[in-house]
């Protein structure tokens, strides 16, 4: 019975052990510059330096410019690869399209035009989107999972929260993300970005953050 004891006892370190050893270590620079540059990620950032001012942040047309565009359509609809390739390139009106869209041709390379298009793909998805603003904004701090695993936790005390497991209401996270974690009592560390992100991006930030609690409340 004391050797049936000692066996089961060395299986449950063994266990225990491979639970530990999937455990996600921080952060490091490759695993950060290989998300980074994940197609979706890098058309992200290209929509939002060169399309959202028509566009909007959610490729529905509600833009700062759309009163310049009276009577148009902005809203950014699904289409096939190559229309929109097409109309990047080329401009609205190689596709029977409004005038207003200017060709990109001459200032978006091969590749942001090939990234672009995979973010055009996902445009109407508000989890990508949120995705896309965590992957842009937060992960030096909370990760790359979003677990506070980020290359610059360490330099925290508290360490950046483990989003993965956070039970806060979505009016709780609204509020540290607009007025950053001193407002609500939580490290000073948490800056506001109020003035930093849209009300589209932080609501859809929000919904990402959901998507990726594995326990507590969603």
């Amino acid at each position: 019975m004391a050797r049936f004891g000692t066996l089961l006892a060395g299986l449950a370190l063994l266990v225990s052990g491979a639970a530990m050893a999937v455990v996600p270590a921080q952060d490091t620079h490759e695993t950060v510059e290989q998300e980074l540059s994940k197609p979706l990620i890098r058309g992200g950032i290209v929509f939002k330096s060169y399309c959202v001012l028509c566009h909007g942040d959610r490729g529905d047309g509600v833009a700062r410019a759309s009163r310049l565009h009276v009577g148009v359509n902005l809203t950014i609809r699904p289409r096939s690869e190559e229309y929109y390739e097409n109309i990047i390139r080329n401009g609205g009106e190689a596709v029977g399209a409004s005038p207003g869209m200017p060709p990109w041709r001459g200032e978006l390379s091969d590749g942001q035009v090939a990234d672009v298009i995979v973010y055009l793909k996902v445009v109407n998805d508000p989890v990508r989107r949120g995705e896309v603003v965590f992957k842009i904004n937060c992960v030096l701090c909370h990760g790359v999972r979003g677990d506070g695993k980020g290359r610059a936790a360490r330099l925290y005390d508290p360490r950046p929260a483990d989003l993965t497991r956070s039970n806060k209401a979505d009016k709780y996270k609204e509020a540290i993300i607009r007025f950053g974690g001193g407002e609500l009592r939580r490290s000073r560390a948490m800056p506001t970005w109020n003035d930093r992100l849209s009300n589209a991006e932080i609501e859809d930030l929000i919904v990402y953050l959901r998507s990726i609690v594995v326990t507590g409340r969603r």
